[in-house]
């Protein structure tokens, strides 16, 4: 009697059932959450809300607070009567030796074995159920009858007594049967929408599986991909460093070889001088002085030995060399990864100098001599003498690098000049003048050029690509030929006093494409 009383006080008047997750309210009453979410939600529409327990109305929904401590009384209370629960229900009425109950009568409160209960048919006609020792959920706790009916209103369970005074007088009700299949009803929905959102979810679940797969295994060849170019990365420096050490090696070769006929010149010379001083250091110990005076003396004395320029170690060159190995490298890995990136000013050729018969491409990069006349309108700017062509781009100040491909036909010059530069007549010639400064090709032979003085070059392979250094801090313009070994081929050494532009001749079949962008160098 003491377990059913404690579970009356922890039953929730609304359903009638030990509380779930209990709540609440601002007057102390409590009640499973779900239960008194219901009533709430069916009093939303009123404009006011109230305790089905005390009625005590609230003007705004009211804060539904966890009764942490109920809570916990009434989880050990339901592992108590589970355990209660488990245990045989046996016959109330036998004595001796207690069968067990197949039913149990919600009007007597008593269990019943097959015995007893065929008995007990023919004598009354009361509500049986399963076999259950709690029968204080099945009747009012108010009236102490049988809950027969069920207040939508209220979402509470009453019995006759309840319907027809107190409280829920008046309210609308339906017999529990009736509210059961409702509530079936309305579960079946909610279970079905429960049920499609579960089946939603687990598809969502298996697609984010397998995009997590997809995303390891490309991580995985991504990987492998990554650490295969770091592989070839690794490789392929080893080569380039080769490279510039090989240059380097080579330099010092050159310089050391042209040292060592310097160092045999004047050794040659400074035994010559000794000889000679030797022979005039006699002359002025003899005190004869008819042998003194016509003895043959040497003139050499007052003679300076000429200084010979000695070669040093070209360093922009090893910089070159380094900066082309570094740049093949990223370039092959940029291709073999189908990325291409561009650093630097963009170097374009100028329609507005551009001789009437020099093609240049869309792009502006590259320039042919042509044999149809481009018809383009006369400007002060423009070459009217010979077929070359200037770049947009100028140089004033600072350090730059860029590259020129030139073609296997035809003669060509390709240098720097002045915006100054004569426009016509034999003097705005690049080279012919004080103004520019060219390496050339002409007849298949090459050569640089600069105030009409041309001098030869015989580098060892066709030029098909330059490479151009302008240092217009150090007044230094350097041409390269980009083959394999890179070769220095000229340096000219003046003061430039103007921007310069780069600058293009072109003869017949002749072209040039500027192939990269231009490089500022820091020093």
């Amino acid at each position: 009697m003491a377990s059913s009383a404690l579970g009356d006080e922890l039953s929730c008047s609304i359903c009638l059932n030990l509380y779930t997750e209990p709540v609440s309210l601002r007057c102390g009453h409590n009640f499973c959450r779900d239960c008194i979410v219901t009533v709430l939600d069916t009093q939303e529409g009123s404009g006011v809300y109230s305790c089905p327990e005390c009625r005590e109305e609230y003007v705004e929904r009211p804060t539904l607070e966890k009764n942490r401590k109920l809570c916990n009384i009434v989880d050990n209370f339901r592992s108590t009567q589970q355990k209660e629960e488990k245990s045989e229900i046996l016959c109330t009425y036998c004595v001796d030796s207690p069968g067990e109950a197949v039913k149990s009568c919600l009007h007597c409160e008593n269990s019943m074995c097959d015995k007893h209960l065929t008995a007990h048919n023919k004598t009354m006609d009361h509500v049986l159920v399963e076999p259950t020792s709690s029968f204080s959920s099945k009747k009012c706790s108010i009236h102490k009858k049988l809950l027969e009916y069920y207040c939508s209103e209220d979402a509470v369970c009453l019995c006759v007594s309840c319907c027809l005074v107190g409280k829920h007088k008046g309210h609308e009700v339906e017999l529990l049967e009736e509210a059961l299949e409702k509530k079936k009803e309305k579960l079946r929905n909610i279970l079905e929408k429960l049920t499609m959102t579960k089946e939603t979810a687990e598809k969502n679940v298996q697609n984010l599986q397998d995009q997590k797969s997809k995303a390891q295994e490309k991580a995985d060849d991504e990987k492998k991909r990554v650490t295969c170019l770091f592989e070839e990365i690794r490789r392929q420096l080893e080569v380039q460093e080769k490279r510039v050490l090989s240059e380097i090696s080579r330099q010092v070769e050159e310089v050391s070889l042209s040292l060592n006929d310097l160092i045999k010149q004047l050794e040659i010379q400074k035994d010559e001088l000794s000889r000679k001083i030797g022979h005039i250091e006699k002359l002025c110990n003899m005190t004869d002085p008819i042998t003194v005076l016509q003895g043959q003396e040497s003139h050499t004395g007052d003679q300076n030995v000429e200084e010979s320029f000695v070669h040093d170690l070209d360093d922009f060159m090893i910089s070159l060399v380094l900066h082309k190995s570094i740049t093949d490298l990223i370039t092959n890995m940029q291709l073999k990864n189908n990325l291409y990136t561009q650093d630097g000013t963009d170097l374009l050729l100028d329609r507005k100098t551009a001789f009437d018969f020099v093609a240049l491409s869309d792009d502006l990069r590259t320039a042919s001599c042509s044999e149809t006349e481009q018809n383009r309108p006369k400007l002060p700017q423009r070459f009217t003498k010979y077929n070359q062509v200037m770049s947009m781009e100028s140089f004033s100040r600072g350090r730059h690098y860029w590259e020129v491909e030139v073609g296997d036909c035809g003669d060509w010059d390709v240098g720097v000049c002045y915006p100054s530069i004569k426009r016509d007549g034999e003097e705005s010639s690049i080279g012919d003048n004080n103004k520019s400064w060219s390496f050339c090709k002409t007849e298949n032979k090459y050569g640089y050029l600069h105030d009409s003085q041309k001098e030869p070059l015989y580098p060892e392979s066709p030029v098909q690509r330059l490479g151009l250094y302008l240092d217009y801090e150090d007044d230094r313009l350097s041409f390269y030929q980009l083959s394999d070994p890179i070769r220095h081929l000229h340096t000219f050494t003046t003061t430039f006093t103007e921007p310069l532009h780069a600058v293009f001749y072109l003869n017949k079949g002749a072209w040039v494409k500027l192939v990269s962008p231009v490089f500022s160098i820091k020093q």
